[in-house]
């Protein structure tokens, strides 16, 4: 069977990173029919790691994130989308993961430090945050996921699910399935630059484009995005490879959008060839990108308007979705104690 496993940390609405690192590829995935199931999981437990003096903005993101999945597309009778705190079956697998992982490893695992330090924890590292790789192999393997969409930065914690997974099945019995990474068609945009241009898109530096923003907001944003330092005149050629405006063409640009708004250019290639030889202005070519993102988003917008009248309706979700995941853990965690010869009552 092919089980898919995917989610994010309720810290706040979600943006263009989220939808171009995984959200789009989500509502591709669940409309395939090529899986046999799909899991969504709100990461409140792991976003509680590092959020535990802020409880309220992890409780009201649940909604937010939960009006963005359905805007973007997901459907709940085709995924099943539930809450991480609400499967306790996923604590107790953790538990039992920790004794197969060392300390060392865990401060090894690049994603972590790379976390660590944007965070600035330095030496008060909160443990259930250095332990999220373990609490993210123990949500995994629940449910027997053998596909984990990730973003390129996401597949050292995914590794280090598979090192859990072959050490347990090693010590016990093969119990647990291995999983596999999926990454993003496009490669260049798997870790969408934030608008500041210095870091990815992150909630907590603020240089976000929400796919709740509206097009008021997402135009100011695009106008003042970082572009090429080094193209000061509109006579000056210009660099595209590690421009954030041209990685953010690169993701969602199409032909289409040149005949609609760009028609003196037949594609994006032709653009960067104009701008890397020079005589091409900066703001000409944000307001181009301001026009395709808003084209993006305006559906996104109004279907998460619509939802927004029947919050209770959000919840009710919610509840049946982590009620059918604990079943699912539930079983799996038996099948664990049992290989693990603890499940004395039995």
């Amino acid at each position: 069977m092919d089980i898919v496993l995917t989610g994010d940390r309720p810290t706040g609405r979600l943006h263009l990173g989220h939808y171009v690192g995984s959200l789009k590829r989500r509502v591709e995935m669940q409309n395939s029919g090529l899986y046999d199931k799909i899991y969504v999981m709100i990461a409140d437990a792991q976003a509680l790691s590092d959020n535990a003096d802020n409880i309220e903005k992890v409780r009201s993101s649940i909604k937010e994130v939960m009006l963005d999945y359905l805007a973007c597309g997901l459907d709940v009778n085709k995924v099943t989308i539930f809450i991480q705190s609400q499967v306790p079956e996923l604590c107790e697998l953790s538990f039992y993961y920790m004794n197969l992982v060392t300390l060392s490893r865990l401060e090894r695992n690049p994603t972590v430090k790379n976390e660590i330090a944007l965070r600035g924890f330095k030496q008060s590292i909160p443990v259930g945050f250095l332990t999220y790789p373990i609490s993210q192999a123990a949500d995994i393997t629940a449910f027997k996921a053998n596909i984990v969409p990730v973003g390129e930065d996401q597949l050292p914690m995914l590794e280090q699910a598979r090192e859990i997974v072959r050490s347990f099945n090693t010590l016990y019995a093969p119990v647990l399935v291995e999983p596999k990474a999926v990454l993003p068609d496009n490669q260049r945009c798997s870790r969408l630059p934030g608008i500041d241009g210095a870091n990815k898109m992150s909630k907590s530096l603020g240089n976000c484009i929400y796919l709740s923003d509206s097009a008021d907001e997402v135009k100011q944003k695009v106008m003042s995005m970082f572009t090429d330092p080094t193209h000061l005149r509109v006579e000056d050629k210009g660099h595209t490879e590690a421009n954030p405006v041209f990685i953010y063409l690169d993701a969602f640009a199409t032909d289409e959008h040149f005949k609609a708004y760009l028609p003196e250019y037949q594609n994006l290639s032709e653009l960067k060839a104009h701008y890397e030889r020079g005589g091409l202005g900066d703001m000409k070519v944000k307001r181009f990108l301001n026009q395709v993102l808003n084209d993006e988003l305006e559906p996104v917008r109004k279907r998460r308007a619509e939802f927004e009248k029947d919050i209770p309706y959000l919840f009710e979700t919610l509840h049946r979705g982590s009620v059918e995941a604990e079943m699912v853990a539930a079983k799996t965690l038996d099948e664990v104690k049992t290989a693990m010869g603890i499940n004395y009552f039995k």
